[in-house]
Parts: C-alpha cells; sequence; structure tokens
C-alpha cells in the first residue's frame, strides 16, 4: 500500500515537577531548602529512515506523546531528562503545522532530524526560590507542558528519473525491464495507482533510481484523474522520460499525447517545462509503430528520441546510457530535491510587539487570554501558600490587576485563566 499523506498528532512531553524539601541532617536543626529541580520533557523529532518508502504506518497510528520528565529528588537532586521521541519517515518528506500552514521542514537525506513538538522545561525546585528575605520557601513549580500541534506529512519521491505518459503506455513494463522493481501490469486503464521506484544499473558500472509514475489524463493539474496526486511527484525528478506509445494500440495519437502531457506539466509547474526530457519511443515492436514515430519525428524534430520496446528490450541500453549522461553532466546544484518554498535571498529580523495579554467579559465573568499567563497557570501549585502568593504578585507586575479594575472588576466577581478560576480581591 502507498500512501503519501498522513495527519498527526504530536506532543511534547511535559517538564518533571521541581519538589519542596528541605535538608534533614543531623545537628543541622534549621537545614535549608533542598528541593531538586524536575527533568526537561521529551522532544517529538522526525528523523528520516532510506529504508521507508511511505507514510503507510500513520494511518494506523495517528497520535504520538512523547514521555514527561522525572520530579525532582530530595538532596537538591535532579529529575532525568526525558529520551527524545523518534518517529520515522521516508526521505522526501514535507512537514507543515495543519492550524497555521507554517511550513516546517523538508527531510530529504537518510538521518535528516525535524523538531516538531518541543518538550516542557522541568520545574523548578524550592532551593531556586531561596532569597535573602525568604531563605525557607515552601513552594515549587510544576513541569512546564509540552508543546502540542497536528502536522501534516507529504511525501514526494526522490527519483532521479521520473517516467511519464497516459494510462497503458508501457511504463510499467519498462520500468519491470530495466529494474528488479515488479509494478503490477494490465491490460487496462490505471494499473499503476501509486508510484514505482527501482534501481538501475547501466552496463558501464553507473546507477540511478527510476520511477514509474502513475498515468496522466488531461486536466491534470486541476486535479482530474489522479491529478495532483500524480504531479506532485514528478517535481523531484531531474529528468523526465516520455513514454510514449507509438502504435497507437488505444487508438490514440503520439502526437498529440506527448502536447497534451506536456501542457499539464507545465499548467502545474512551470519550472518542470526547464527539467531535461527524453523520448522512449515505446512498442516498436508492433507493425504501426514505424508510422506513429515518424509523424511524431516530423512534428518535433528537436526532441531526443530513442525507439524502444519495453516488452522485447530493444533499445533499452541506449536509452539507459543516455539518460546516465544526461544526469552527470547536470550541475551539482540542479541534483538538489527541488523546494517547496521559494529560498530568500536574505532575511530580514523586526521586533515583534508581543501584546502581554488580553481580558474578554463574558456572561459575568472576566477571560485574561494569554500565552505566557496560562503557562504560569499551568505550572503553579496552587495547593502551596508560597505558590499563590507568587502567582498574585506577579499578575499584579504585569499589570493584571489594574486592568482588570479598568474593565469594571469587583471583589467577588469571577476570573478565568486557562483553567483556572478565582474571585477577583480589590
Amino acid at each position: 500500500m502507498f500512501t503519501d499523506h498522513a495527519t498527526i498528532y504530536v506532543k511534547g512531553g511535559d517538564g518533571g515537577n521541581g519538589i519542596v524539601s528541605y535538608r534533614r541532617e543531623k545537628y543541622v536543626p534549621l537545614g535549608g531548602p533542598a528541593g531538586g529541580d524536575g527533568g526537561n520533557g521529551a522532544d517529538v523529532v522526525l528523523i528520516v529512515d532510506e529504508g521507508l518508502r511511505t507514510l503507510v504506518d500513520f494511518r494506523y497510528q495517528r497520535h504520538f506523546k512523547a514521555t514527561r520528565g522525572d520530579h525532582g529528588g530530595t538532596k537538591n537532586r535532579h529529575g532525568a531528562n526525558a529520551h527524545d521521541m523518534i518517529i520515522k519517515v521516508p526521505p522526501g518528506t514535507l512537514v507543515k503545522d495543519v492550524n497555521s500552514g507554517v511550513f516546517l521542514g523538508d527531510l530529504t537525506r537518510h538521518g535528516d532530524k525535524l523538531i516538531v513538538a518541543h518538550g516542557g522545561r522541568g520545574g523548578r525546585g524550592n532551593t531556586r526560590f531561596a532569597t535573602a528575605t525568604n531563605k525557607a520557601p515552601d513552594m515549587a513549580e510544576k513541569g512546564e507542558p509540552g508543546e502540542e500541534r497536528w502536522i501534516e506529512l507529504e511525501l514526494k519521491v526522490l527519483a532521479d528519473v521520473g517516467l511519464v505518459g497516459f494510462p497503458s503506455v508501457g511504463k510499467s513494463t519498462l520500468l519491470a525491464a530495466v529494474t528488479r522493481a515488479r509494478p503490477k501490469v494490465g491490460a487496462y486503464h490505471f494499473t499503476t495507482l501509486s508510484p514505482e521506484l527501482g534501481v538501475v544499473e547501466v552496463a558501464d558500472g553507473r546507477s540511478f533510481v527510476l520511477a514509474d509514475l502513475p498515468g496522466l489524463i488531461e486536466g491534470a493539474h486541476e486535479g482530474h484523474g489522479l491529478g495532483h496526486e500524480f504531479l506532485r511527484h514528478v517535481e523531484r525528478t531531474k529528468v523526465i522520460v516520455h513514454v510514449i506509445d507509438m502504435a497507437s494500440v488505444d487508438g490514440r495519437d503520439p502526437v498529440e499525447d506527448f502536447q497534451i502531457i506536456e501542457n499539464e506539466l507545465s499548467a502545474y509547474d512551470e519550472k518542470l517545462a526547464e527539467r531535461p526530457r527524453l523520448i522512449a519511443a515505446n512498442k516498436m515492436d508492433l507493425p504501426d509503430a514505424q508510422e506513429g514515430l515518424q509523424r511524431f519525428e516530423e512534428a518535433y524534430p528537436e526532441l531526443e528520441v530513442f525507439r524502444i520496446s519495453g516488452a522485447t528490450h530493444q533499445g533499452l541500453d541506449l536509452l539507459l546510457q543516455r539518460i546516465a549522461d544526461v544526469l552527470d553532466s547536470l550541475p551539482a546544484e540542479d541534483l538538489e530535491p527541488v523546494e517547496d518554498v521559494e529560498e530568500e535571498t536574505h532575511k530580514v529580523y523586526r521586533l515583534e510587539t508581543i501584546q502581554p495579554f488580553v481580558i474578554l467579559h463574558n456572561g459575568g465573568q472576566f477571560i485574561v487570554e494569554s500565552k505566557e499567563l496560562e503557562k504560569l497557570v499551568a505550572m503553579t501549585n496552587f495547593e502551596q501558600f508560597d505558590a499563590v502568593k507568587r502567582f498574585q504578585r506577579i499578575l499584579k507586575q504585569k499589570g493584571v490587576d489594574d486592568a482588570l479594575r479598568k474593565r469594571g472588576a469587583k471583589s467577588g466577581d469571577s476570573i478565568r485563566i486557562a483553567d483556572m478560576v478565582f474571585d477577583f480581591v480589590d
């Protein structure tokens, strides 16, 4: 089964909690704070495994939650950091954030890594809150929640050469003839519904990866037929080989077929028109093929045409040698995979003004929205008196109290920050 799309949920591990602890040693009656920090939560990391070819595994597992860090210990012992969660993906995987649509990364080479959800920071133990005026703080932080998001994975096949052509022109037969790949071959349209890859070994020792891409139909750039499911994979190829049925077995016109496919490629991406291309004039072992070839060469005298037969292996060696020569002639920069995002000539960094919080009034309740304050709520242990005082102090320092008063909040009014609801005290 070939799968080139997947949407998965990832969550970094929460940080471990810091603890409240004090020195308990003989002859030390007033031992100071000794609560250790929690460990950091695990990151969720995508890593390329060249042995994978599809995203099919994500059809069965779509949720990935990393482990949290260990809690802090007594005697200032820090909790252990959690080990990263590794998710293996095939080469050619594009990663985007589902909600924002932001492009996160293009994983092309074996071993490439991308952190898609960061783990939370470990909470601080009470040792970290000791001050000159409070030498024995009775509070500690909870671990920071790990980052969570839905991400979209899209696979674009990485191949040196792509075979393009209408259904049933012999692409799968050609792939089977020149590689060890065994694609499904049948005498009906759309036998091939997904890309098939094979490694070609030329007689002189050179090799390259050849992809049999699903058949095109007119209007594919608008999504007709297999449409974009096919065209996204052509973007990655370095050389395009048109496989054309010169014998017109299905009654198709070779001259017209070539022009339709060229139009579809350029309509999808103008850059594909600049890609090197060769013509594999297939089925030359059949009686009517010579007439079709003659008309084709008269219509496109500038094209490089190779007379072949996938069924009888006629002319295949010459075609493969020429493909290898074209690949060798490409500049090094052209050998890189096509990027989905245009490169910027330079980046300009500007200071972003971050609004500290927003106050909404809904049904008699004041709602304070702020990522910073929501994180503060998640990391505060409200069962600890010192922690509650610290929370109140931070709200006052950030101007939340004054802003609530300006919005009309009075003593006893309900205030909500994240999942925490408390009464306002003026």
